[in-house]
Formats: structure tokens, C-alpha cells, sequence
């Protein structure tokens, strides 16, 4: 790889790489450690392919794509021999309110880690049904039955209305 991709690359990265961290977060359900660790694995793996991800229409998407193959082939290799932690970094975000983004990582965490990447990847993400399902390499029907069910376990968790947890 030429000196102008890796420049490429790292600004690529530079610009990603939050935005990166906060949808592993999510998938982790809150995990910071192991976020840290799919998105380095995501980054070197986009690395490697740069000079054909590169010319893509959307980078950014494929990224995400990515993460979230890395983080699902992760979950299957570590289902039994790793188990999620219950602390969490003692730094918050401005304006944010602790109890209630504890409260939603812990119904994330939840649920299965299929269910968890459809949530996140259309709720959070903001992608379509069609671009989630190419996303994991499912059916949109696949999809569609996750969301539902992934909502209504989130509501069982959570209630009917999230307005409990939000202070005005």
C-alpha cells in the first residue's frame, strides 16, 4: 500500500472510529473493553482490503457492516467460555442520565446477539430492513420477525413506555 492510502486509510479511520466505538458499545452492551477490541479487529480487517473498500460508494457502511460481522462471529466463538461484566466506566456524558443508559445497556445485553445487531443496526444505525438484512446475510423477513421480537422483549424489559426512565 502506497504512502497516499495509508494516508487515506488513517484519515478514514480518524473520522470513523467514534461513531465505530459507539455502535460496538451498543452491540457490547456496554462493554467498552471488548468494543475497543472489534473495532480495532474491524479497522484491521478494512485495512487490509483498503485499495477495494476504498473505491465502494459507502465506506462508512461497509465499516459497520463489518463491525457487526465481527462482533456476531465473536459471539459465536466466546459463547460459553466469556461472561459480561456489571461495571462500567465511571465517566458519563454531558447531559446524559446514568441510571437510564444503565438500564437500557442492561436490556440490550438482554437479548440475543442476533436480535441485539438487528436493534442496533436499524434503530441506532438508522438503516433499512434491506440493508440490515445484507448487513448480517438474512432474509428481510428474518429481520422483520427479529425487530418484533427483539421490541417486544426490549418492552418486557422496559415497560410500554420508556418515559419511566426519562426525567423531564
Amino acid at each position: 500500500m502506497g504512502q497516499a492510502a495509508r494516508e487515506d486509510f488513517a484519515a478514514f479511520a480518524a473520522a470513523r472510529t467514534g461513531h465505530l466505538y459507539r455502535s460496538a458499545c451498543l452491540l457490547t452492551a456496554g462493554d467498552t473493553h471488548l468494543a475497543e477490541d472489534l473495532v480495532q479487529e474491524t479497522l484491521g480487517r478494512i485495512y487490509l482490503r483498503w485499495s477495494r473498500v476504498s473505491r465502494v460508494e459507502n465506506p462508512a457502511g461497509y465499516a459497520q457492516t463489518v463491525l457487526t460481522r465481527t462482533f456476531l462471529a465473536h459471539r459465536r466463538r466466546f459463547s460459553s467460555s466469556e461472561r459480561a461484566s456489571d461495571s462500567f466506566p465511571d465517566l458519563a456524558a454531558a447531559g446524559s442520565d446514568p441510571s437510564l443508559r444503565l438500564t437500557l445497556l442492561d436490556a440490550l445485553a438482554r437479548l440475543p446477539a442476533k436480535d441485539r445487531a438487528v436493534v442496533v443496526l436499524r434503530y441506532w444505525e438508522d438503516r433499512s430492513i434491506h440493508e440490515t438484512a445484507d448487513a448480517l446475510h438474512v432474509s428481510s423477513a428474518a429481520v422483520r420477525t427479529r425487530c418484533v421480537r427483539a421490541l417486544a422483549r426490549l418492552r418486557d424489559l422496559l415497560g410500554e413506555d420508556l418515559a419511566e426512565y426519562a426525567r423531564p
